[in-house]
């Protein structure tokens, strides 16, 4: 006999277990199934355990290479990437832990299985304890997300050539790897691996590295990568990967690239397969099966919904979670937003980290904008100079007609953390102008946003 709730949710990652608390908030009955964990792909294996290693990777470039400029000096230095990776299993264990009880401070029934549509408001969990339970619900929310896509002709043996899973739960690192793509992912191991020592080269099929940021952001994270050591060749597709003996070798058009290693970080696939939607009729996308939502998170099918990756809306935890808030609310009936996805904050860990939102340059003279730019570079900030952190730059695209904030493009140290200032900007409608006559302390990295909004109304002060 079913169990029954108010809403399922199928996946517990950053989307589904955020939808769960906020309906469970919102007096529903709430049940929350996973084939294999809480807190999905980011807490486990990768926004929070690479973020850990990615703190390890930066005291280690500092200790490796700019030791000197702090005074500091080694005659034995050890760096031992094992307990970096013990860090960051550590930190992964505790907030994973931590969503455990928030189901149960919730009051969220938890289904640890493999969930598949009987009905469009019935599901059976194989249970990984080897029962089979049926639920049932008005409403059953899919936030299944997505895996690392497989590359015709490319077989992932999880050694040799890995994807990001097995390249966050390695102890050891190789002696040098070839990443295939550059975008997020690619980047932040670069950084991580590069600064343990190991020779990596990056393969990027599009003319650049980081191909969806401002064309100016990815020219400085080329420039600061080649100059950390990391080799870059963009604009080449490979050939063929394969395990030959010891070694990887990895085809290009005019060489060879031999490795210890592999990394295969080039695209995502929903995980939408194997869960029954074609039983009930829920709508894919034409290419690469993504499910299809409106603006209030629901399916083609009444009573099913969908958030997060599994959409293909736009691959970002942070995207998932606020997707999984306005889902809850919309089938509580309660007052709620819709998401403008163009102006979602993007952000990339690497070295010097890169965070932007909105339209670059480009996109936004193509869509007819007569614009305004303002820029301020850190090396003309107090404290990034005091952190000996001081590459990069802030870049603010504004409409010259009404000051509108369009877009922003940073690259430089903690540049993540100053997104929010200029997000709640834009979504409240404030100018560059506000910005500029708000007071930033001193000296604070922040100030980058006060001087590059005073820029793009025309009257920079410190450059």
């Amino acid at each position: 006999m079913a169990e029954n709730f108010d809403v399922v949710v199928i996946g517990a990652g950053p989307g589904g277990y955020v939808a769960a608390i906020r309906a469970a908030q919102l007096k529903q009955k709430v049940a929350i199934v996973d084939r294999q964990w809480l807190g999905g792909v980011c807490l486990n294996v990768g926004c929070i355990p690479s973020k850990s290693l990615l703190t390890n990777a930066e005291v280690a470039h500092t200790l490796r290479h700019r030791a000197k400029d702090f005074g500091f000096s080694f005659d034995n230095l050890k760096l031992d990437y094992s307990v970096a990776f013990k860090r960051s299993r550590s930190n992964s264990d505790r907030l994973t832990k931590g969503v455990g009880f928030l189901m149960k401070k919730n009051n969220i029934a938890v289904f640890m299985g493999a969930a598949t549509f009987k009905s469009k408001d019935t599901i059976s969990v194989a249970g990984n304890d080897g029962k089979n339970t049926e639920l049932k619900a008005q409403n059953i929310i899919i936030a299944t997300g997505a895996s690392a896509a497989q590359l015709p002709g490319v077989t992932v043996d999880g050694k040799k050539i890995v994807t990001y899973v097995e390249a966050i739960m390695q102890e050891t690192l190789p002696k040098s790897a070839v990443i295939v793509g550059g975008g997020s992912i690619g980047t932040e191991f670069a950084t991580i691996w590069n600064s343990y020592g190991v020779d990596v080269t990056i393969i990027e099929l599009l003319p650049r590295i980081l191909p969806r940021e401002d064309e100016e952001i990815s020219k400085e994270l080329t420039k600061e990568l080649i100059k950390a050591g990391v080799k870059i060749k963009a604009g080449v597709k490979f050939e063929s990967i394969a395990v030959s003996g010891k070694s990887v070798k990895v085809k290009l058009p005019d060489e060879t690239l031999d490795a210890d290693q592999a990394l295969i970080a080039t695209s995502f696939t929903p995980n939408s397969k194997g869960l029954g939607l074609e039983t009930v009729g829920v709508k894919l996308t034409e290419r690469g099966n993504f499910i299809e939502i409106n603006e209030k998170m629901q399916t083609n099918i009444p009573g099913i919904w969908a958030i997060g990756d599994v959409t293909g809306k736009l691959m970002l935890a942070h995207v998932g979670s606020a997707m999984g808030i306005i889902c809850a609310e919309n089938i509580a009936g309660h007052e709620t937003v819709t998401l403008n996805y163009d102006m979602m904050p993007r952000a990339t860990y690497c070295h010097p980290q890169v965070a932007s939102f909105g339209y670059t340059e480009a996109q936004a003279r193509e869509k007819g904008y007569n614009i305004k730019v303002g820029r301020f570079p850190f090396q003309a900030n107090g404290k990034a100079l005091g952190l000996g952190d001081y590459a990069g730059f802030v870049k603010i695209v504004m409409d010259e007609k009404y000051g509108e904030i369009l877009g922003a493009h940073m690259i430089g140290p903690e540049v993540t953390e100053l997104l929010p200032e200029l997000t709640l900007a834009q979504m409240m409608e404030l100018t560059p102008r506000e910005i500029a006559r708000n007071i930033h302390a001193h000296p604070t990295l922040s100030e980058t946003l006060m001087e590059a909004a005073h820029g793009a109304e025309g009257s920079p002060i410190h450059i």
